[in-house]
């Protein structure tokens, strides 16, 4: 049977950790009173067996005695009494408290006493943090009802509309039926009367107009909060969103502010029928529908998660009662858990009833009335763990040691790096392989990080946003990894063979161009196989990245995009494939035409700049939308990197001492740069003023000589820039050997480097409770 305490310990919500009871803490105190207890438990004189099996049964013949002596029709007087004060809180309103009064019984025994105050103390954490919870949950609940109703509201004026203009320009009465069941629901519009004052009486745009105006929502003109007049004199009106541009996201506001200028505009123009402006009026209101929708899931989540928070923390007290019951010989849960019960955490049912409101309304409004499939979306299921992965992942496995195997004895045996044909193997296969090593190897490291992240309960999904029913888990990156390279392996067996029998180099050297062609195909690919949502997030991702700042940066984008600062020796690799495959060298065998040609050498330089220049764009757009300096001098790391990689390139080209020096001094202050950041900033660490010396306060492994290494480690590979001016005297398979093993390095820490940046984001995330995600919304309360 598991034990409480680890039961609690594996369901708890970790960002909400801190204000669960602290039901070990408690245990402790328990075994305190056990401990300090045991010297006063002297043989009784009424049953003397001494220490036996027969302990039980002496307790109970003494407590019988007991009650016969005091009288048995008396009642046992009160071990405990909990009181209920009120104190002003942090706010200035008043909170409600327990506390504890112990009877003479208990009022001599110290640890019994700071037992029950460590109780009250938890107690009145629990009540404090879930009323909090419950009001903002209960205040997001009245704005998501307002916001629903606006968009009613909404659909139905651009309905009247449609069906105006429709009879207008046909000079019948037939009018179209409405584009969705919101128009169409009275019984809705009847319930929300304190936002709409009789909406079936609204039948007229005017009347709508008013009733927004009357909940917050501005119409006004560009010029001037009036009507305007079109050159046809009829009424023009545009609707927009008033939210202050000083907030963190007032890029967002803006954008979703002109998204809405012309949502009525349109529809009163001549050309309404037309299907541009139906259209353009039809996207804008299904993406408020969808705003909408998400933030309904997101309040359901965070319904489902403070209803367990209620349900766990019941449960503690309880088990917690019982264990000093058990120790103190006294029935003292009984009087304690009656004022747990009435305590507001268990004794509320305004989450319950919230909950059951949003079901209805999101089955209702958002599922057609289909309850099956609005459960799909408010209670996502969660990804199965199969055991045909872990059978893949083994068989892959295995399948990439023996067919890498029989490669090395292949190339042994075809002195495949004999001078004679080094240069064409290493021109023609290195640069496509090395791509899929160094890409596999990063797919590893991931696959590692999210099993240490579920290991030690960092909550990598919420952070990243990703769907819990799509996320990849570790055993879906292994096997990612691992079929990759039994497929790259197994094609370099194949392309060895054939050179071997004599094959024209000509048609075995596109062997691994038409890998990678199947590898770019396979990522684009529309067919719901081989994890379409995550290729298709990742190319969102990507495509974030190139086109930063002019996309809004989240977690994943930054997060991704120091990835590829890693991958630099890949993307060279891509470039060198491209100009073999692209610029016609395989035909010709010219190989020195790509690494000669002028052109090839300028763009080297924006290969090495450009995942440096992405990463800085992504801090130059998030200091424009959160105004934080932090992201400008986060900027400068990328720049000094920037610098350093360009003053690589050229001396790897012009050895001179002059550039040395140079090199010397660049790569030396971006890597101080950096090793500053990675400490202080993305790990949090270097703290001389924590209770853990030069660390944080709170740490997530707990041996903390795992961090003192981890910071040793991270150093050590950063600078193994120093090997670009040490000049080893090698040949020419060595060095690109030593090319490759340097940039599996950087894979390696940037890997490392994962876990403890996702590590410190969660920590964040727990001190500020957050545990659910604030959906932005498309009208603003005025």
């Amino acid at each position: 049977m598991v034990k409480f305490s680890k039961e609690l310990e594996a369901q708890l919500i970790p960002e909400w950790k801190d204000a669960f009871v602290n039901y070990w803490q408690l245990k402790k105190h328990v075994k305190k009173i056990k401990v300090a207890r045991k010297p006063k438990h002297a043989p009784d004189s009424n049953c003397d067996f001494g220490i036996s099996v027969f302990d039980p049964i002496c307790r109970v013949v003494n407590q019988i005695t007991s009650r016969f002596h005091s009288g048995g029709d008396e009642e046992a007087p009160e071990i405990i009494q909990v009181k209920r004060k009120f104190r002003e809180g942090k706010d200035g309103e008043e909170e409600e408290i327990y506390e504890t009064e112990l009877a003479h019984l208990f009022s001599e025994e110290d640890e019994v006493k700071v037992f029950f105050e460590t109780l009250d103390d938890e107690l009145n954490k629990v009540n404090q943090f879930y009323e909090t919870k419950e009001t903002e949950f209960l205040e997001r609940g009245e704005i998501l009802n307002k916001q629903l109703q606006i968009l009613l509201d909404l659909k139905r004026v651009l309905s009247d509309r449609r069906r105006k203009n429709l009879a207008a320009n046909t000079g019948s009465g037939f009018l179209s039926h409405t584009s969705s069941s919101f128009g169409r629901n009275s019984d809705f519009l009847e319930s929300q009367s304190e936002y709409c004052d009789s909406p079936k009486d609204l039948q007229t745009e005017d009347d709508v107009i008013a009733a927004l105006e009357k909940n917050g929502i501005n119409f006004i003109n560009s010029a001037t909060t009036t009507r305007a007049k079109t050159k046809k004199g009829k009424p023009k009106m545009a609707l927009r969103i008033d939210i202050p541009a000083t907030t963190p996201s007032r890029t967002i506001a803006a954008v979703t502010s002109m998204l809405w200028e012309d949502l009525v505009n349109n529809s009163s123009t001549k050309e309404f029928g037309s299907s541009t402006g139906e259209f353009i009026n039809r996207k804008k209101i299904q993406y408020a529908e969808k705003m909408i929708r998400g933030a309904f899931v997101e309040l359901y989540r965070g319904l489902g998660l403070l209803k367990t928070y209620s349900t766990l923390n019941m449960v503690a007290f309880i088990k917690i009662l019982k264990k000093f019951d058990k120790v103190s010989n006294q029935q003292a849960s009984a009087s304690y858990l009656k004022v747990v019960k009435r305590s507001h955490f268990v004794s509320s049912d305004k989450v319950l009833r919230l909950m059951d409101e949003v079901e209805s309304l999101f089955t209702q409004h958002f599922a057609n009335s289909d309850r099956k499939k609005a459960m799909k979306f408010l209670r996502p299921q969660h990804h199965k763990d199969s055991h045909m992965l872990t059978f893949f992942v083994g068989l892959f496995t295995g399948s990439f040691i023996t067919l890498f195997s029989v490669y090395v004895i292949l190339t042994h045996l075809s002195r495949t790096f004999s001078p004679g044909i080094e240069a064409a193997y290493k021109e023609t296969v290195y640069p496509i392989f090395s791509t899929f090593a160094l890409l596999s190897l990063h797919m590893f490291m991931y696959g590692c990080n999210l099993f240490m992240w579920k290991s030690t309960r960092i909550n990598c999904n919420f952070i990243f946003e990703f769907k819990s029913s799509t996320a990849l888990n570790y055993r879906d990156a292994f096997l990612i990894c691992t079929f990759l390279m039994t497929a790259v392996v197994g094609v370099m067996v194949i392309h060895l063979i054939l050179l071997s029998k004599g094959f024209s180099p000509l048609q075995v050297n596109m062997i691994p161009g038409i890998l990678l062609l199947c590898f770019v195909v396979l990522l684009v690919c529309p067919l719901k196989i081989l994890y379409r949502p995550t290729r298709y997030s990742f190319i969102r991702v990507i495509r974030n990245i190139v086109c930063s700042p002019f996309y809004k940066v989240l977690m994943v984008d930054f997060f991704m995009a120091d990835q590829l600062t890693s991958q630099i020796p890949l993307l060279r690799h891509m470039e060198s494939a491209a100009c073999y495959f692209l610029a016609g060298s395989f035909k010709t065998h010219n190989y020195g035409t790509c690494k000669s040609g002028k052109l090839y050498m300028e763009f080297a330089y924006v290969i090495s700049f450009a995942p440096y220049y992405w990463r800085a764009m992504q801090c130059a757009r998030r200091w424009f939308d959160e105004n934080n300096t932090d992201h400008l001098a986060n900027l400068g790391k990328y720049v000094s990197a920037m610098v350093a990689a360009g003053a690589r390139l050229t001396y790897a080209r012009q050895q001179s001492e002059l550039w040395m020096a140079i090199v010397l001094v660049t790569s030396l202050v971006a890597t101080v740069y950096q090793l500053y950041w990675d400490f202080v900033k993305d790990w949090g660490l270097l703290n001389p003023k924590s209770k853990n010396p030069w660390l944080r306060d709170d740490l997530i492994l707990k041996n903390k000589s795992i961090y003192y290494i981890s910071i040793a480690l991270n150093f050590v590979l950063r600078v193994a820039w120093v090997e670009t001016v040490m000049r080893f005297s090698a040949g020419k398979f060595e060095k690109r050997l030593l090319e490759f093993f340097l940039a599996s390095l950087e894979v390696i820490r940037r890997g490392h480097w994962n876990f403890y940046r996702l590590e410190n984001e969660h920590l964040n995330n727990v001190g500020k409770f957050r545990a659910v995600k604030t959906v932005p919304l498309p009208f603003s309360d005025g």
